[in-house]
């Protein structure tokens, strides 16, 4: 039996898959199992999984929503640990899978999730909100069940208890990581444990992501609340916010109005999948959408390089 299994989603993503791929070859943990969960894709995305020996499943496009696409792959995984993985993302130190799932020698862990950095072609505001999601320290034992499914792994024997929700349209992690929460587990945010997270959307394709997180978020906690003024004033802040960094940067000319259009799909796109009234939890409301107090950026900090050697990228072909 491998210890853990990697499950990647999957829809079109010739582009990007081989990277991940090539990344789980080069890691020090070799007792690896790795399952594809196709949804349908059209271009090159199976074949290249199938030179590299991975397991291919399938849904169809009309099944899919990310639960149950996780689910599936998950059943047909056979280790104790299962490691979740987007397609477009890549590691980039070979421990990755290692420090990912050393918290689990507590057993009281459920989850851990690993750090995210951006591409060079992800927006600008999302590299910020990269920075502000994924610290450079780890969080043995977080206090609020925050966690992405691009990068992180679960124990096999808690889903069997309680599978991801199919119902909901996104934050699918997020709503598991509050059922183990409640359950008296832990959640373990380890910030070694990186990727790279290529997102290349077009501004309507980053409204429809907020609006259908904006739509789960009010499922998993019905009461909570996103106003208009919340629309206003978290915009307004974070723009001036990235404004900041991008002058401390010397690209403010370059990017000042995709912040400003990156945030207003952002939260135009949240507020429209809310449209109901309740409170909203102020710690998961700081997670999710403020910016930090001092700009990063203009802190004099830089981003914390490990002595492990990346994986060599450039020596390998996509």
């Amino acid at each position: 039996m491998p210890l853990c299994s990697v499950v990647i989603r999957a829809y079109n993503e010739a582009q990007h898959i081989g990277r991940l791929l090539e990344g789980i070859r080069h890691q020090t943990l070799r007792d690896v199992e790795v399952i594809l969960v196709d949804s349908g894709s059209t271009d090159s995305t199976v074949a290249i999984a199938s030179r590299h020996g991975v397991k291919i499943t399938h849904i169809s496009p009309q099944e899919f929503t990310f639960g149950r696409s996780l689910n599936h792959g998950i059943r047909e995984a056979t280790a104790p640990f299962i490691v979740i993985a987007s397609a477009h993302v890549y590691p980039v130190y070979p421990d990755w899978l290692e420090r990912l799932l050393e918290p689990f020698a507590d057993p009281q862990v459920a989850l851990t999730y690993g750090k995210q950095r951006g591409h060079p072609v992800t927006k600008f505001s999302e590299h910020q909100i990269f920075r502000r999601w994924y610290p450079d320290h780890s969080i043995p034992r977080q206090p609020h069940p925050f966690c992405n499914n691009a990068n992180a792994a679960i124990r096999r024997a808690l889903w069997e208890q309680h599978p991801y929700d199919e119902a909901l349209p996104a934050l699918e992690d997020l709503a598991w990581a509050r059922w183990a929460q409640v359950q008296g587990y832990a959640i373990s945010y380890v910030a070694e444990a990186e990727v790279i997270h290529v997102h290349r959307e077009t501004w309507r394709g980053i409204y429809n992501r907020y609006r259908r997180e904006g739509m789960a978020f009010k499922q998993i906690y019905p009461h909570e609340r996103f106003s208009w003024r919340d629309l206003v004033r978290l915009w307004i802040s974070n723009v001036w916010s990235d404004w900041q960094v991008a002058r401390s940067e010397g690209v403010w000319r370059r990017e000042w109005w995709n912040i400003v259009r990156f945030r207003w799909a952002q939260f135009w796109g949240t507020y429209q999948g809310y449209r109901q009234s309740g409170p909203l939890t102020w710690a998961l409301r700081q997670t999710f959408y403020y910016p930090p107090s001092a700009p990063l950026g203009t802190t004099g900090r830089r981003e914390q390089r490990r002595e492990v050697a990346p994986i060599p990228y450039h020596e390998v072909e996509d």
